[in-house]
């Protein structure tokens, strides 16, 4: 009777993987992007970091039903549904992230003043591009040791 070959690398390939630039910059993306907007979510149900619903644009607080609050609502749980998505399946979360944040900057921009939040959440949204690029060489890559 035989076994079925086992898959585990050998322990000088796993080393090898965790000493990889990419790899590394592959799993600081995938925590930073899956904890960050997870807290950020959580945040818009107490408002303790900022007032969030002063980074609404009037413009979209007239288009959504209810009060500014609770459109905070709505974004902090999609903010931690983004969170949960970049954790699991950080291909497809990478640019679920992006695209929520290009919609966080066109709000930002149609308020003066907020101008360099904006630009900042732009290079958030590189990175999560370069996530989700990097997701694509490394996701499924083995990480026990």
């Amino acid at each position: 009777m035989s076994s079925a070959p086992t898959t585990t690398p050998p322990a000088a390939s796993r080393r090898a993987v965790f000493t990889d630039p990419g790899y590394q910059a592959f799993v600081l993306l995938r925590v930073g992007f899956a904890v960050a907007p997870i807290l950020f979510g959580l945040d818009k149900f107490a408002n303790l970091l900022v007032d969030w619903p002063g980074y609404l644009a009037p413009w979209i607080d007239d288009v959504v039903p209810g009060s500014a609050q609770a459109a905070m609502y709505a974004v902090g749980a999609v903010e931690i549904v983004a969170g949960l998505v970049v954790a699991f399946a950080p291909r497809f979360g990478g640019w679920l992230v992006a695209g929520w944040l290009a919609g966080i900057i066109v709000n930002l921009l149609t308020i003066p003043g907020y101008y360099d939040i904006a630009l900042r959440d732009f290079g958030l949204l590189l990175g999560a591009v370069a996530l989700a690029r990097l997701a694509q060489r490394y996701h499924g890559t083995r990480q026990s040791g």
